[in-house]
């Protein structure tokens, strides 16, 4: 019988701070917003002495939420942290790609995909727009545009620019885990995909990224802090170099590179050509090393 173990979501923008969660991850998970409310969710399970898992819910595009989680990990006191590990985000922008384009195999071919989620900071919706733009490439897609709900353009602003570009329905495709909610009068046929992540997957997905991290810290004593510390450290200004000039940089700024040749700075892992078709998302990735556990190799699977 598996030993109990305590698991607080943490929750941004893309789960709408955990409204988005509410009645779908397993009963007894935590679900908390990055800050204080997850400093003081760790301090309580740890003063209780409960093995807990700290799962960021991102779906990719929000590197910053691990890299938070992580410092307020550190930050709360030996004594009442306990046994606390920080797990891998529940997805990667590799695994978005591949959850997104499993969506819009299901919508007719005829409907214009309007790819939706909350606005992030200016690097994250541009991440979007590259997101999207493999969605298109890769699949059998002629119009994929992109809408921020309280970002600009809003879902009724994507809307009507599907309809000027010719379209004569408008599929809604949330590549977040909550809903877009649109409240102006749509001038097309508009329908609603989604969730992106059923629950049952959710739950499985949550639950494998536990197991994970629970082994990680049983065979290598990694309780995965230091690789979530430099989580963001690439999201920022991205730069390209003219022909002939080299990459010798102190910076640390992320490159930008053609899609399906890219990298998903994110958490380490390499995006691989979505073209290969999958079953059950998305392609292998590529094992990674940490610093706090030299040789100790971790895969994130998805079974979404």
């Amino acid at each position: 019988m598996a030993e109990p173990v305590a698991v607080i979501a943490v929750c941004g923008h893309e789960a709408a701070y955990g409204r988005a969660l509410d009645g779908v991850v397993d009963a007894g998970v935590s679900i908390v917003p990055s800050g204080r409310e997850l400093f003081r969710s760790i301090a309580a399970h740890g003063r209780r002495g409960a093995e807990t898992v700290v799962v960021p819910m991102t779906l990719g595009r929000d590197p910053e939420l691990v890299a938070d989680t992580a410092r307020t990990l550190r930050a709360v006191p030996a004594g009442e942290r306990g046994t606390t590990v920080l797990a891998e985000p529940f997805g990667t922008a590799q695994h978005l790609v591949a959850w997104l384009r499993a969506a819009a195999g299901k919508v007719p071919e005829t409907s214009a995909l309007l790819v939706t989620a909350p606005s992030g900071d200016p690097f994250e919706d541009a991440e979007l727009y590259r997101i999207a733009a493999l969605v298109r490439r890769y699949g059998r897609r002629g119009l994929v545009e992109v809408a921020f709900t309280g970002g600009d353009p809003d879902p009724a602003e994507g809307i009507r620019r599907c309809r000027l570009l010719g379209a004569e329905r408008v599929t809604l495709l949330p590549a977040a885990f909550a809903l877009p909610d649109v409240t102006e009068a749509e001038s097309v046929p508009v329908d609603r995909a989604g969730p992106l992540v059923p629950a049952s997957a959710l739950r499985r997905v949550l639950g494998e990224r536990v197991a994970d991290a629970r082994r990680r810290w049983r065979e290598h004593g990694d309780d995965g802090v230091a690789a979530g510390l430099t989580a963001a450290d690439n999201h920022g200004h991205s730069h390209t170099h003219p022909p002939g000039e080299g990459h010798d940089h102190g910076h640390g700024l992320a490159h930008t590179h053609p899609p399906g040749e890219g990298h998903d700075h994110g958490h380490g892992h390499h995006l691989h050509d979505p073209g290969h078709r999958h079953e059950d998302g998305p392609g292998p990735l590529h094992t990674h090393h940490h610093p706090s556990a030299p040789g100790a190799d971790r895969v994130i699977r998805s079974i979404a």
